[in-house]
């Protein structure tokens, strides 16, 4: 097993204050995420339910692709989401938890 495959990038996405979400934006998010699952980059995605924020978890060749998918993001291109990325060590059984 190589080290690339437990190593994703994390997208946070946090809410611009005074900045309204749309529900056209929204939508045009949720195709962002479908398009990058039928192309085999989204791990998965979703809205924290105690903080105005949301996280993407990708696969990407490294941070350059993955700044790349977050500034093509919707809601970052319409100004309601800024991001931060992290890259991320997966730990799990295949990779005895990074022992």
């Amino acid at each position: 097993m190589s080290l690339g495959q437990f190593i994703h990038f994390v997208i946070l996405l946090n809410k611009v204050p005074n900045k309204e979400t749309t529900k056209e934006v929204i939508k045009s998010h949720v195709e962002h995420l479908k398009t990058l699952d039928q192309q085999g980059k989204l791990v998965l995605s979703g809205p924290f339910t105690d903080f105005p924020s949301g996280m993407v978890v990708i696969k990407a060749a490294n941070k350059i692709e993955a700044e790349t998918i977050a500034q093509a993001d919707p809601f970052v291109i319409e100004g309601v989401r800024s991001y931060e990325i992290r890259t991320w060590h997966l730990a799990c059984a295949e990779n005895n938890y990074l022992e």
